[in-house]
């Protein structure tokens, strides 16, 4: 039996609330039967599970229903073919699960599956299933995507790292459904920071299992085999003077599109301290790079590829789904401010706007963009056409970003306290055997576990502790101008 989980957020700034209890209320529209087993799908018109969204949504979800959290992320592990791929996307047509191998779709998976380990009771089949999973995709990923001796991987199609629409992949297909590369395409076989980037994430994260299973020398066998693959991404896709990753086509020249995909890598883990500080600095900062009035533009605003384009389309506008990514990916390389930060912008674009939930935003005003709930093509509120809503890692962003701001978040076997500062508010959250709460009158706050009183703390800061309340580091949550 799984352990009980719950949250409960309650704030005196009903702005913030409403956004928290629409975004709570929304996220029940995407609960779906597949086959037997309720699954959280991206909604929004989307109405599968794809490997870029649904562990991750599935996991940040996990206090509200850890059973969903877990079907999310073993439904990929069980549908793993013979020789390791993953499925891109998994379907339920008619009471049958289809999983679906016509692209990689990307790979938000391996840090959310582990964090379900330390949430479910550590339970040591999971993590051997998880294990064998992680080994077998690698395998599978320089069996197939590795086409020359430069320690890169390759995608093939658009739909391998979810860039639809996006212009830097030129002529490239939408689907590739063979493991042999496409041959006659402007860019693609491509050199690609993202694929390169997954084999990075599964090694780490095998490191990481290794360990909990007290087998050192593995470990570190699988930690130098991830500096491997980080060390080949530098020496051959970074641009230290730009301070940004460039893919490369399948003629070894640069794909010249500045795009927030290194973002992606700090996701993954992939970069070195070094590199996130100057790509953070020297980009996401920038105003005519990706810190536009509503930030993370998928192509960066002075690039000539940029797109401010409202559909279904990574050449510009903001994603939710970046919004969504952005949260591991700054927390990794010590950046929880700009976390703050990103968050205050997403939750004051959706409240300003009729509290609706879409898939992209202008960067220039933050407005959401509206498309058909179904064909994802502009709309206008006059058309009276089923306007898109309730787009889940918008949806599962707004409600990570109060958790990581005001809230009590699971981190690999650590409990995160995060004491915003402002009206006050009240945060509690049941998992993995204990029940945590933050009480706070919006300049100090109260931390407790199981009834224990862990502190009182002055606000804007974040508590880090044990699984047992054991105090490791404070963290300073606020202070990046907002």
């Amino acid at each position: 039996m799984l352990p009980e989980t719950k949250v409960h957020f309650c704030a005196q700034d009903e702005t913030l609330q409403r956004v928290y209890d629409k975004a709570e209320e929304k996220c029940l529209q995407n609960i779906t039967d597949f086959a037997g087993e309720k699954v959280l799908v991206e909604g929004g018109g989307y109405e599968k599970i794809w490997l870029e969204t649904q562990p991750m949504g599935g996991e940040m979800y996990a206090l509200r229903n850890l059973q969903i959290a877990l079907n999310n992320n073993r439904m990929f592990m069980r549908y793993q073919r013979e020789d390791g791929r993953l499925p891109g996307s998994i379907a339920c047509e008619n009471g049958r699960v289809i999983p679906q191998f016509n692209k990689y779709q990307g790979f938000c998976f391996p840090f959310h599956a582990l964090n379900l380990y330390y949430m479910i009771g550590r339970d040591a089949d999971y993590l051997n299933q998880l294990k064998e999973t992680l080994i077998r995709f690698d395998a599978c990923l320089w069996r197939t995507r590795s086409l020359r001796e430069d320690g890169l991987l390759r995608s093939f199609c658009v739909y391998d790292t979810g860039e639809d629409l996006a212009l830097r992949y030129g002529d490239a297909p939408c689907w590739w459904t063979e493991d042999t590369p496409p041959e006659g395409y402007q860019v693609v076989p491509m050199a690609s920071m993202d694929v390169t980037s997954w084999s990075y994430a599964c090694r780490n994260t095998l490191s990481k299992i290794f360990l909990l299973e007290q087998q050192p020398e593995i470990a570190e066998n699988w930690a130098k085999k991830a500096e491997e693959v980080r060390f080949s991404l530098k020496r051959e896709l970074w641009d230290a003077q730009a301070g940004a990753l460039y893919d490369r086509d399948h003629a070894g020249n640069r794909v010249n599109v500045l795009c927030h995909n290194t973002l992606r890598c700090m996701y993954w883990g992939s970069l070195d301290q070094e590199m996130a500080d100057r790509f953070v600095q020297r980009q996401l900062l920038n105003p005519s790079g990706f810190n536009t009035p509503f930030p993370l533009p998928s192509v960066a605003v002075s690039d000539p590829s940029f797109r401010n384009a409202p559909e279904n389309n990574w050449s510009g506008q903001s994603e939710g789904l970046t919004y969504q990514r952005a949260i591991l990916a700054l927390e990794r390389y010590g950046y929880p401010e700009l976390v703050t930060a990103l968050g205050e912008k997403l939750i004051a674009a959706i409240a300003g706007h009729g509290y609706r939930f879409t898939q992209q935003f202008d960067p220039f005003t933050g407005t959401p963009s509206l498309v058909h709930a179904v064909t994802h093509q502009p709309v206008t509120p006059e058309s009276g056409e089923p306007v898109q809503d309730a787009y889940g890692p918008t949806l599962l962003a707004v409600l990570e970003y109060i958790a990581h701001h005001y809230g009590i978040d699971t981190h690999l076997g650590e409990v995160w306290f995060s004491l915003g500062s402002g009206k006050p508010y009240e945060y509690e959250a049941a998992f993995a055997g204990h029940t945590c709460g933050i009480f706070s009158d919006g300049k100090k706050a109260e931390i407790r576990m199981d009834r224990r009183m862990l502190g009182s703390f002055p606000c804007g800061s974040r508590i880090v502790t044990d699984e047992n309340g054991n105090i490791r580091r404070t963290v300073r949550i606020e202070g990046v101008e907002r």
